[in-house]
C-alpha cells in the first residue's frame, strides 16, 4: 500500500536513524489524480512529503520503504521529486 506522510527536518532525521512518525494519508484509489491529491494533503502536515510502500497500515516506515521525497524547492508551490538516496539534499534544502 502506498502512503504519503508530511514531515519536517526532524522527521527525516528520525527516518534516517530508525523510522518515520506521522499520520499517513492514503489515496482514494491508484488513479494518478487521487495519488496527487493525497500527496497535496500530506504536504499540509510538513514541508516534505515522504512516499512509502508498506505491506500493512501498522508497519513502521523505515528508509527501506521510502519510494520518494517531494518538497517545494523554489517557492512555486510545485513539489519537486527526490529519490530516496537524496535525503541529504532534501535536508540541506530544509535548512536554508
Amino acid at each position: 500500500m502506498r502512503i504519503y506522510i508530511g514531515t519536517d527536518a526532524a522527521g527525516l532525521e528520525g527516518l534516517r536513524s530508525g523510522s518515520l512518525e506521522g499520520a499517513p494519508v492514503l489515496a482514494e484509489s491508484d488513479d494518478e489524480e487521487h495519488e496527487y491529491e493525497a500527496m497535496l494533503a500530506a504536504a499540509e502536515d510538513g514541508p516534505v512529503v515522504v512516499v512509502a510502500e508498506i505491506d500493512h497500515g501498522e508497519q513502521p516506515v523505515t528508509a527501506r520503504e521510502v519510494v520518494s521525497f517531494h518538497t517545494d524547492i523554489d517557492g512555486s508551490g510545485n513539489l519537486a521529486w527526490f529519490a530516496p538516496e537524496e535525503i541529504d539534499t532534501v535536508l540541506e534544502h530544509l535548512s536554508r
